[in-house]
């Protein structure tokens, strides 16, 4: 069965990883990677290398990232990858294709498909992220596909809400569990050899992703962002970089800004995910808007303020602390999460079988 994987970013190589692991080992499959997005750009850390260091041959190399962060820009940048696209499409032949997630550029790959009428398993589908636009780019991708892997029986219903039919669903749970049950992490000694930052100082682990719904407003949140952490200085903050969102430049210019003037932050561009999930294991607690502050954060489990709308919609556990993006209710925030009891086990992502359910289900199939 030939089979193509299309990964653009950091975010979805990581979650990808134990299944492209199993595909690759089993002979059933012919695998092929279709890298495209930051993955090709030096400017958001070319992790392309990741995948090549773990192992993986990267059959194919598409550049799609856009020229700034403007909507033009974005908009541009989904017409130029379905067009890459296409010619990929027309001239090489999968029995499926894997498709993860939400991004802009996942929609445009997977678009280019429909002409050709290939089967694209989604995984990922059914999730609500009310304050970006990603929730009409995934739930597009949804109708697109095939097949359907979902991480929850909630998230089940929503996928066949939106197809109109219970077929091709599944429930595996999510991937990030398997990897979080199969990956040995960094311990806090092993971390700072690898990347000179001490976990044993109390960190906090931030990413903040712009709100491509009502981008106009990132600028004010972005300053109230730094406002609150220009008053966390008994606290290292680990600050990993936006994605190509619109308006992401101009978030990651502010970060880079303050990082600058503030004796206790710290840049990442990547870590790759042994290193991040080994940080969120860490860490006192997470700061931001992304969506690993729901899935994998619930694992540990680790406390999360999740900061305004982006995430909005999706299953909110114990550990999470909705915020709006406003200084003051980040910094009382921070203070309630210092006053909390530590977390017991939250995980409602399956046990850790995801991958291995969705080869035996494509076996069957």
């Amino acid at each position: 069965m030939k089979i193509a994987v299309l990964t653009s970013s950091r975010a979805d190589y990581g979650i990808y990883y134990p299944l492209l692991k199993l595909l690759k080992e089993d002979p059933f499959f012919d695998l092929e990677i279709i890298a495209f997005g930051t993955h090709l750009s030096v400017a958001h850390g070319y992790t392309l290398s990741c995948i090549e260091t773990d192992g993986f041959e990267v059959k194919h190399q598409i550049p799609t990232v856009p020229e700034g962060d403007s909507p033009s820009d974005i908009a541009f940048s989904i017409g130029d990858t379905i067009e890459k696209f296409s010619k990929l499409w027309s001239e090489h032949k999968f029995d499926l294709v894997f498709a993860l997630g939400d991004r802009y550029e996942m929609f445009a790959a997977v678009s280019a498909t429909t002409p050709f009428n290939i089967k694209v398993a989604h995984i990922s589908g059914g999730e609500t992220t009310l304050g970006a636009i990603d929730n009409v780019y995934r739930h597009s991708i949804t109708l697109m596909s095939t097949f359907h892997f979902v991480s929850t029986d909630i998230y089940k219903k929503r996928v066949i809400e939106i197809t109109g039919s219970e077929e091709h669903t599944y429930n595996v749970g999510a991937l990030s569990i398997d990897n979080l049950k199969n990956m040995k992490l960094f311990s806090p000694e092993e971390f700072k050899e690898k990347f000179n930052i001490d976990l044993s100082k109390p960190t906090i682990l931030i990413t903040f992703h712009p709100e491509t719904v009502s981008f106009e407003k990132n600028e004010i949140f972005i300053n109230e962002v730094i406002k609150a952490l220009a008053n966390c200085s008994k606290y290292q903050l680990v600050i990993t970089m936006p994605n190509t969102d619109t308006m992401g430049n101009m978030i990651r210019s502010r970060l880079k800004d303050f990082i600058v003037h503030a004796e206790n932050a710290i840049e990442v561009e990547s870590f790759g995910a042994l290193g991040y999930l080994s940080c969120m294991k860490h860490c006192a607690f997470m700061l931001g808007n992304t969506s690993s502050g729901f899935v994998e954060a619930s694992f540990f489990p680790k406390y999360v303020i999740n900061l305004g709308d982006r995430q909005k919609g999706r299953l909110v556990t114990p550990n999470i602390l909705n915020v709006p993006v406003e200084h003051e209710a980040i910094e009382c925030a921070i203070k309630k999460v210092e006053s909390l009891k530590p977390l017991e086990n939250l995980n409602v992502y399956g046990t850790g079988d995801a991958s291995g359910q969705i080869v035996n289900i494509l076996k069957q199939l």
